[in-house]
């Protein structure tokens, strides 16, 4: 039997917390720090996800058999480093392999060394200013201006002209809007297409393909208004463009992160564009997606704690993870002002009278003295429905998400409806 620790406190944790709970291998299960549902699955500790050695006090404390690292900055963080220095088996990346996250400028020089397909690119700091806008002028002004750092999902400025991205440029490299994370840049050439997320499940050698994904990264409908850390997804979505995705990106990344010496062990997060000339890269990322895991871990026809267990021991078997069929939707559902500023401690009514077989996966939420729950984020929760096609996914993921009430509350409404299609 295997007693777990999931870290994080977002919806993509209570998501896997969930998963596992389900597993006939769980024995345990502990969130550091979790959230206001995930009491539901799990015992809640008091460690902060970037506390790496808090990690550690409690994995050991609670004698775990698997630590899952749900949030990026406790990857870059080194907090898998350090459990497997205190011999504690984990699932995640070391902060070397996580940098194909964690750096955007290192992500493309990786891309362009192993012929991964991406965007033209170039990186620069404040000393590059003008270069930089020289290759905003080459690219005619249609370009995306991305912190090469962690910026909590939003440090990707989409740019029409050359005055938008000489705006971004400054906000990032002059004026420090995403503080260290902004200290370099990556400006990249727009690419026109629809966005594809496909999620690989690796042991730093073989990997494991789950079922392709799209998501909603704008704050509003019809993909207006600011990129968000995702409003929203559904898969599975262009699964006859698994293999390619597998051939030409996830294996090539896989194979060149081992042959650097710093293989990577954990969920790969291929953020794709389907172009017309073929898949071409926008971003990894070294972990699970959000609001992605949501809708795709309901699909899994696998037992998911068998192969996390099979990732952290690097005896995962090769081919794509069996999955259900039919179709899941995940709506968030977000504070108002989200992306910005957002008012938190408002009561949250509504989960318990979702129907039976629909889901709740919990982010911005915690439970006062007097167990009521309340807000306590920008993106409070994911209401997550299955069918028999997106349609029907879609239609129950709607028809749940309307009893949710909380001051403020605001969802997108075109959720598996509209094609994300936002330029990378």
């Amino acid at each position: 039997m295997t007693r777990v620790l999931v870290v994080g406190s977002g919806a993509r944790e209570h998501a896997l917390a969930w998963a596992m709970a389900r597993s006939p291998q769980c024995s345990a299960l502990f969130c550091a720090p979790g959230n206001g549902g995930t009491t539901a699955v799990a015992t809640n500790l008091a460690v902060a996800a970037h506390d790496v050695e808090g990690v550690v006090g409690a994995a050991r404390a609670q004698q775990v058999d698997l630590v899952v690292i749900g949030p990026d900055a406790a990857i870059a963080a080194g907090t898998a480093d350090a459990c497997g220095a205190a011999g504690i088996p984990v699932f995640a990346p070391t902060a070397a392999a996580g940098r194909i996250e964690s750096s955007k400028e290192f992500a493309k020089r990786l891309m362009d060394d192993c012929g991964i397909p991406t965007a033209r690119w170039q990186a620069g700091g404040a000393e590059d200013l003008a270069a930089l806008q020289a290759f905003v002028v080459e690219l005619g002004g249609r370009c995306a201006v991305k912190a090469d750092g962690l910026a909590l999902g939003k440090g990707v400025t989409v740019c029409d002209t050359a005055a938008e991205a000489t705006v971004a440029l400054r906000q990032a490299l002059v004026e420090r809007r995403f503080g260290e994370a902004g200290r370099r840049v990556v400006v990249e050439e727009r690419l026109s297409g629809h966005e594809l997320s496909v999620l690989a499940l690796s042991d730093g050698r073989r990997v494991r393909l789950l079922p392709p994904a799209r998501d909603y990264k704008r704050a509003h409908d019809g993909d207006a208004g600011p990129n968000t850390g995702g409003m929203g997804a559904y898969a599975p979505a262009s699964a006859e463009l698994l293999d390619e995705a597998r051939r030409t990106v996830v294996e090539p990344c896989v194979t060149a992160l081992a042959q650097a010496g710093t293989p990577y062990a954990g969920c790969l997060y291929a953020g794709l564009m389907v172009t017309d000339a073929g898949l071409r890269v926008l971003e990894f990322n070294a972990r699970f997606g959000d609001p992605e895991a949501q809708a795709v871990l309901p699909l899994l026809d696998e037992d998911v704690l068998g192969l996390l267990l099979d990732c952290a021991h690097g005896r995962l078997p090769a081919g794509e993870v069996r999955r259900r069929e039919g179709a899941c939707v995940a709506v968030v559902a977000a504070a108002a002002g989200y992306p910005g500023e957002v008012r938190t401690g408002d009561t949250i009514t509504g989960p318990a009278d979702l129907d039976a077989d629909a889901l709740c996966f919990h982010a911005g939420t915690a439970r006062g003295a007097d167990g009521m729950l309340r807000t306590a984020g920008g993106r409070v929760l994911t209401v997550v429905a299955c069918g028999a096609d997106v349609t029907e996914a879609r239609e129950r993921a709607y028809a749940n998400i309307a009893r949710i009430r909380f001051s403020g509350m605001r969802w997108r409404s075109d959720i598996a409806a509209l094609p994300a299609a936002v330029a990378g």
